[in-house]
């Protein structure tokens, strides 16, 4: 595992951990996009830690937290939503990649998509009623937009 700790913006503490071998690693965005878009999505300030991980990892939280016995794309963790936002998020790199690969989507815009929604999360916003889903996803898709990725729902 390594992990990256950039901190050069005020607004967003961010640690990138790599729990991924040599393959997974390959695939994974670097550090430097994963806090461009965490930034684009973020309202206010931040620390953070986003995991990437492989597919184990990704079962295990997923089960162990929402018990539901897969991986998934994206789990998001909040810790403190007070002045400064607390949380993590974890990517499950395979997942991401097979996702991609079915929707016929390219890897960085998945990537891109998934931090984006993970960071909402972060923020509270949620999906699970259809008026929630609809606000989320047009933040998520201007976002996006003003990131250069085209609408993930098109």
């Amino acid at each position: 595992m390594s992990a990256d700790t950039e901190t050069a913006s005020s607004r967003l503490a961010l640690t990138v951990q790599r729990a991924i071998g040599a393959e997974n690693r390959a695939r994974s965005p670097t550090s430097a996009l994963i806090r461009r878009w965490a930034l684009a999505a973020l309202r206010g300030d931040a620390e953070m830690t986003v995991r990437l991980v492989g597919e184990a990892e990704g079962r295990r939280l997923n089960r162990d937290y929402r018990g539901k016995d897969y991986a998934t794309n994206v789990l998001t963790f909040v810790y403190d939503e007070s002045e400064r936002l607390a949380g993590d998020l974890v990517l499950c790199v395979p997942v991401v990649a097979r996702e991609a690969a079915e929707q016929g989507k390219p890897l960085e815009a998945h990537f891109a998509h998934l931090i984006v929604h993970g960071m909402l999360h972060l923020q509270g916003f949620d999906h699970e009623a259809p008026d929630e889903a609809e606000e989320m996803e047009t933040l998520e898709t201007r976002v996006l937009a003003t990131l250069g990725y085209p609408n993930p729902y098109a």
